[in-house]
């Protein structure tokens, strides 16, 4: 119960001040802040004049918010997004207004509307406190310390408010607009508002058009040097085909003809037509580069800094791959097992960005699970960039077991900023320690 109140009490306190600062200016927020000081001062008549100021300050308040009832524009707003963005890189965008009644509009200025950032009670109550041990008590149990954490994971971008130049009546105007993704993952409009002040510059009319779009921000990337993974060429049953057909299949040589006990599907009947004998289809297995990276998700908090930094340190080593030498496949644990494919025709490297930008933690299974992910497929890897989330028995037995195996491996351990070392690896041959917030100078090395 105690929960719930709280939960509602935050929920409302955060709404209100988002209301307030939307609506006030600065010169409204000083007048407010003013009024209150009036009132607190002005509560005996007979000993000061504050009163006085107290109601001159609600005159022009009240003055204030009742211009901004006649404010009614007919506007149109159309927002022209690209494709993708980029975590902590800005992103601009076209934003066309169109001013659909009879009268010139001046002084408008335009504010995008994002989804609401607030959690669920769900995640409020589910999600552990970062760091309970340097937390008091008190801030453990009220919760406020998560409740400004969640807010501020679920914070999709900052922007600043576009000046927007005059509109004629029936005109129409294309500004520029830039926003600074904060997180990776779907970033998503519900509106765009146009705001007037009132004369006195202290409160502002609001007129909201509901406007829902989205733009899929991409993991932020680090520059990584050409990697030269260890490994040799291993038979891919079914060959380059993989990218075309599903099934086991193998990869067309040429053709030549037909002879007892060659399949039917088989026969390429067009040129059988054209020289008057049977021909048939042959092939050949297919033998190349196929590296796993494997993405460690198993952690009990989702958006901490070391989650983040390892998402992002697996979509640079993406990247630095080139795909069109080598199959690499993307393993991670979240509901289930994924395992997803690039390279050689099969995908590109910007649908494993895409598929990294929607990956969550794994908070209901144990390492173990990409473990066996893993060994299942060793037999077709010839190497394995693995990014971990610390080191501890779980993890050192999976690449013990890589060992064993004979798979050529890349280790890299994500830790956070200022850590103690113990219990990681030291930087050597097939391991490399990341420090959040030293990530490119640490990827800049391989």
């Amino acid at each position: 119960m105690l929960r719930h109140s709280l939960y509602a009490t935050f929920r409302f306190l955060s709404s209100a001040d988002f209301r307030i600062r939307r609506r006030f200016t600065k010169a409204g927020l000083l007048l407010l802040g003013s009024l209150a000081a009036a009132a607190v001062i002005g509560l005996d008549t007979n000993q000061t004049m504050a009163y006085q100021a107290f109601a001159l300050l609600l005159a022009l308040l009240a003055i204030s918010v009742a211009s901004s009832v006649v404010f009614r524009p007919r506007l149109a707003v159309r927002r022209i997004l690209p494709r993708y963005g980029t975590a902590g890189v800005p992103l601009a965008y076209r934003v066309v207004v169109d001013n659909r009644g009879d009268r010139r509009l001046t002084g408008l200025v335009l504010i995008e509307n994002l989804v609401d950032p607030r959690p669920s009670y769900e995640a409020f109550s589910d999600t552990p406190d970062e760091i309970e041990d340097a937390d008091n008590w008190f801030d453990r149990v009220v919760g406020y310390p998560r409740w400004q954490s969640l807010i501020a994971r679920s914070r999709g971008a900052t922007m600043d408010e576009q000046a927007l130049p005059p509109l004629p009546p029936g005109g129409e105007i294309e500004v520029r607009v830039e926003l600074t993704p904060l997180r990776r993952g779907p970033l998503r409009f519900v509106g765009a508002t146009v705001a007037r002040p009132d004369p006195f510059g202290l409160f502002r009319a609001l007129h909201t058009i509901p406007l829902s779009q989205s733009v899929l921000v991409l993991p932020r990337r680090y520059p990584v040097p050409d990697l030269r993974l260890p490994g040799s060429r291993k038979y891919q049953q079914g060959g380059v085909a993989l990218a075309a057909s599903v099934g086991d299949s193998e990869e067309f040589v040429s053709l030549r003809d037909y002879r007892p006990a060659d399949p039917l599907r088989r026969i390429h009947w067009k040129s059988w037509a054209r020289v008057g004998k049977p021909v048939v289809r042959e092939y050949q297995d297919e033998f190349f580069v196929r590296h796993a990276l494997v993405l460690d998700t198993f952690t009990k908090i989702e958006g901490t800094e070391v989650f983040e930094a390892a998402v992002s340190v697996a979509a640079s080593v993406a990247c630095s791959i080139r795909s069109e030498d080598a199959l690499l496949d993307l393993m991670f644990v979240g509901p289930e097992a994924y395992c997803f494919t690039v390279g050689r025709g099969v995908a590109h490297t910007e649908r494993m960005l895409e598929v990294l930008a929607a990956v969550r933690s794994c908070r209901d299974r144990p390492f173990a699970a990409l473990h066996r992910l893993v060994i299942e497929r060793y037999a077709v890897l010839s190497g394995a960039v693995c990014v971990l989330l610390g080191w501890d028995e779980a993890r050192q037995r999976f690449v013990d077991h890589l060992d064993a195996l004979g798979v050529p491996k890349l280790v890299l351990v994500v830790t956070p900023p200022g850590s103690a070392s113990a219990g990681v690896p030291p930087d050597g041959p097939g391991f490399r320690r990341l420090e959040v917030g030293r990530m490119a100078e640490g990827l800049s090395t391989l």
